[in-house]
């Protein structure tokens, strides 16, 4: 924190921050304001200005993309394409969805798979949302993002090229909850140019909180069918696509090469020959359906099906692109199927699905203290540890074995924001019911009874099965003291535990004092602070600076850290805030502040572990490697800057400067790589833009 900084510490009149920014700026103000900034609309149709004047939201946060800004392209609100824009016509349906011009049906294939649930479309699509009652010119979506849900807020306007639209669409003209929903998800990721190729997979996990695996369709069991049952039994989304040919090219019989499908049902069909097994599959592009066997118009199978089982499974003859196979024609066309496994409960009336029990676990791999790399390392034992307690065993009839199944889902957090790709894997070691943490010499004594090769993936999935028992579970990163957050969720039968393992105190300290990570003897526990957010924030359940500047405050009394609350200011607050917004209204609800806590618990780690001399100081010199631990590096004109900007006179950083610090850095670089979609390290924006982006962060 600098000089400069840091004479910002009077507090205004107790009431001032619970005004609404909104009520103090006058109409005119906030017209000006948004003719000012259109680094989005304004320099690319010529609408916005006009937008700005009646009063409707203008997203001037949309990153936009070089297609859309192209001679020809113009961005129209839906009530300038229709007469009678509707956000939904007769309920959200799986044939609501027509690609456009991306190449996102990994996305589509997501959205499809979604629509067919209603108890997960609302979550994500709030249906109470219309272009009559209240309609502002905005909509909200909500996206699964490392744990919990994200608001994200756009206007609607689309692109078009001679009034139609260019991306996804509704057959329904006057429908837009898809278009809308496309747009959204394009935020989310940086454009809509970053949803040009992907997995469906990761699609999916962001629309429904779930975990994610692939299997290879060549090799799966002969009894497949059973197989599938199971998973739609217990709730989950499958994909599927052929990797046989050239994108979007298809074979002889209508399947589409590198084209995300989904597979929405399992059936056993009676037919005059006896019974076969049929699976039910949609491609998200609406047309160019299967042709071969149990097609929709030259399935000649069909007519050995009665009337009435083909209205049990809903056949439509009809160009829609929704048909039916057989199992061993879908073993022969597809070759990746994509298995979503849902981690709440789909609550639908009727369902007689059970999806898993779910533990979520939030951690950091911080290095010189718990980033110990894989089992080779000798530091190995320094990782996160937790405990797995198996007794529930599954319930297989015919089957002797006593065993429980389960699923470990290991994610890597904000590191593709950041460009950083870290290796990661997770390995299963037996435990006594007493043992607590794995010792170094455990360790050398034990060998894993499962474990996962190292990827870089975005997410690593176990799935295992063990006799009842007592297990300790490990995460690492490939190599030792690199810098991470990562969630690790646990999927099992209900009543079965996964707790984190707390590590021994050192002996002559008793155990039940010595705190897991430094963060637990300098801050509230994840209780105190919900009280403290209640306590300080407006009467709405917003947090804005003050409240954030008087909840700090009280919070940093108590702990190891005390005293260092006199160098926070509410210039560190604002900035913490404005920060972690991205809806721009300079406020965080429940849900945005537990991020930033969570950042904040593991900035403190690192702050307490790289002050090494205990002065609630970092030196100067302990500022790039402690900046390192959290994911950040810099050279050394960024260390000069550092020095002479974020410094205290003695050329030590404060704890509340150095949170202010990584906070800046790091949402900057975040910001930097939203606009460099490409990777090319090398980003162009506008005045406006640069006035908006340096402004407001």
């Amino acid at each position: 924190m600098s000089r400069r900084s840091s004479s910002v510490s009077s507090l205004p009149p107790p009431d001032a921050d619970d005004v609404d920014p909104d009520e103090l700026m006058g109409s005119q103000s906030r017209r000006w304001l948004s003719e000012l900034l259109p680094g989005g609309l304004a320099s690319r149709s010529g609408d916005a200005s006009t937008a700005a004047r009646d009063g409707l939201f203008v997203d001037f946060n949309f990153p936009v993309g070089e297609l859309e800004m192209q001679s020809g392209v113009k961005w129209k609100r839906p009530k300038d394409l229709c007469p009678s824009p509707q956000f939904i016509i007769d309920g959200a349906s799986r044939l609501d969805i027509c690609q456009g011009k991306l190449s996102d049906c990994w996305v589509l294939s997501a959205i499809a798979s979604l629509s067919v649930h209603p108890s997960l479309l609302k979550k994500v699509v709030p249906l109470n949302q219309s272009f009559q009652d209240d309609y502002n010119g905005s909509f909200i979506f909500r996206f699964w993002q490392y744990g919990q849900w994200e608001e994200v807020r756009i206007d609607d306007f689309l692109p078009t090229q001679e009034n139609q639209l260019i991306y996804l669409s509704s057959p329904e003209r006057q429908e837009f909850w898809s278009s809308l929903l496309e747009k959204a998800y394009a935020k989310l990721k940086g454009g809509y140019r970053a949803l040009d190729m992907g997995f469906p997979h990761e699609a999916m996990v962001d629309m429904t909180g779930g975990v994610a695996e692939v299997f290879s369709v060549s090799s799966m069991s002969r009894n497949l069918p059973d197989f599938l049952s199971y998973l739609l039994f217990k709730g989950a989304l499958i994909n599927c696509a052929s990797n046989r040919g050239s994108l979007e090219q298809k074979n002889d019989l209508g399947i589409m090469f590198r084209h995300a499908y989904s597979l929405t049902a399992v059936e056993k069909v009676k037919t005059t020959h006896g019974v076969v097994d049929l699976v039910r599959i949609l491609n998200p592009w609406g047309g160019t359906e299967w042709n071969g066997p149990w097609s929709d118009f030259n399935g000649s199978e069909w007519s050995t099906v009665s009337k009435e089982e083909q209205r049990r499974l809903g056949r439509v003859q009809q160009e829609d692109g929704e048909f039916w196979m057989s199992v061993l024609d879908f073993q022969l066309n597809f070759d990746v199927m994509e298995v979503c496994h849902l981690t709440e409960g789909l609550n639908e009336p009727g369902s007689s699905e059970q999806p898993w029990s779910c533990v979520m676990h939030h951690g950091s791999w911080v290095p010189s203290f718990t980033s110990g790399g894989s089992p080779r390392s000798s530091w190995y034992w320094q990782n996160p540890q937790y405990c797995f307690v198996l007794s529930e065993m599954d319930e297989t009839p015919g089957s002797t074995q006593k065993t429980c199944s389960f699923i470990l889902a290991l994610m890597q957090k904000y590191q593709r924001r950041q460009g950083i790709h870290l290796t990661i894997g997770l390995h299963i070691y037996p435990a006594q019911s007493q043992n607590k943490h794995l010792s170094p010499d455990d360790l050398l004594k034990l060998q894993p009874v499962l474990g996962i090769q190292y990827s870089s993936r975005r997410e690593v999935v176990l799935r295992g099965s063990l006799p009842p028992g007592h297990y300790i579970i490990i995460p690492s990163t490939a190599e030792p003291n690199q810098p991470g957050d990562f969630l690790l969720r646990v999927l099992m039968e209900p009543g079965n535990k996964a707790t984190p393992a707390h590590r021994p105190a050192p002996q002559d300290v008793p155990s039940d004092t010595e705190p897991s990570y430094p963060h637990e003897a300098a801050l509230p526990s994840p209780k105190s602070i919900r009280t403290l957010f209640q306590k300080y924030c407006d009467k709405k359940g917003f947090c804005k600076p003050l409240h954030l500047y008087r909840l700090l405050t009280e919070a940093l009394q108590q702990g190891v850290l005390a005293g260092s609350e006199k160098f926070l200011a509410l210039e560190h607050c604002k900035s913490l805030v404005v920060l972690m917004d991205s809806q721009g209204i300079a406020r965080l609800n429940w849900s945005e502040f537990q991020t930033l806590w969570d950042k904040i618990r593991k900035w403190t780690d690192i702050f307490l572990v790289f002050d090494k001399n205990k002065t609630k100081r970092l030196e100067y010199e302990e500022v790039c490697p402690a900046l390192k631990a959290a994911g950040i590096m810099v050279d050394d004109l960024v260390m000069q800057l550092v020095g002479l900007r974020y410094t205290e006179p003695d050329m030590t950083i404060s704890y509340p400067g150095f949170l202010y610090l990584v906070m800046k850095l790091e949402r900057m670089i975040h910001k930097f790589q939203a606009y460099d979609m490409v990777g090319q390290g090398a980003i162009t924006i506008n005045y406006r833009q640069w006035l908006y982006m340096t402004m407001y962060n």
